[in-house]
This record gives C-alpha cells, sequence and structure tokens, in this order.
C-alpha cells in the first residue's frame, strides 16, 4: 500500500506562484512514475506533469514553461512548481504514484487562481 497527501494549496491572484508537495509513505519502493493531475469543475481529471524513478519528466502543453515537477526520494516528497498562474488553472490538483500492479491517488488540494 501506498498513501500519498498532498498540501500547499490556495487561494492565488493571477500572474502568482504556489508549491505543492506530496508526501508518500507505505511500500514507496513500488512506485515507478509520480504524477500530478488535475480537475476542475465540470471537467475530466487532466495530466499536469510526471516524474519517473530516473527523474524524466512530462508535462500537459497547457502548462510548459510554467510549472516544473520535481522529487527528493530522501524525503519521499514530489512538488509542483508553478509560477505565473492563469484563472484557467483552477482546479483540485491530485497526486498519483504508479506502480505495476496498480495506481494510487492523494485526496486532493485546491488551487484557486482568481483577483
Amino acid at each position: 500500500q501506498v498513501q500519498l497527501v498532498e498540501s500547499g494549496g490556495g487561494l492565488v491572484q493571477p500572474g502568482g506562484s504556489l508549491r505543492l508537495s506530496c508526501a508518500a509513505s507505505g511500500s514507496i519502493f513500488s512506485i515507478l512514475v509520480m504524477g500530478w493531475y488535475r480537475q476542475a469543475p465540470g471537467k475530466q481529471r487532466e495530466l499536469v506533469a510526471t516524474i519517473t524513478n530516473g527523474d524524466r519528466t512530462n508535462y500537459a502543453d497547457s502548462v510548459q514553461g510554467r510549472f516544473t515537477i520535481s522529487r527528493d526520494n530522501a524525503k519521499n516528497t514530489v512538488w509542483l512548481q508553478m509560477n505565473s498562474l492563469k484563472p484557467d488553472d483552477t482546479a483540485v490538483y491530485y497526486c498519483k504514484g504508479a506502480t505495476m500492479r496498480r495506481d494510487y491517488w492523494g485526496q486532493g488540494t485546491q488551487v484557486t487562481v482568481s483577483s
């Protein structure tokens, strides 16, 4: 089992920044890929960014150049640095850990970009 806990969400003005954290515990050795996803009201959950055990990263086109995903294996934590935030970035952000057997999800953290 893997447990994931997100933090760092909140209200920010357009153009501002936020840093989300995802703390992993449990059978973390089984995790192959960590990722951030988001779901806005009335929309499907979508990929934001992923990072592999080899630190290979992948980003959605909509966040490329503005968001950065990173990890600290010693702290079992993955971060999502979000800069130049736009109102369209408003969503619940979820952390996901993918193993060979199944995916694990955190409870989500709300990010609201509004003036």
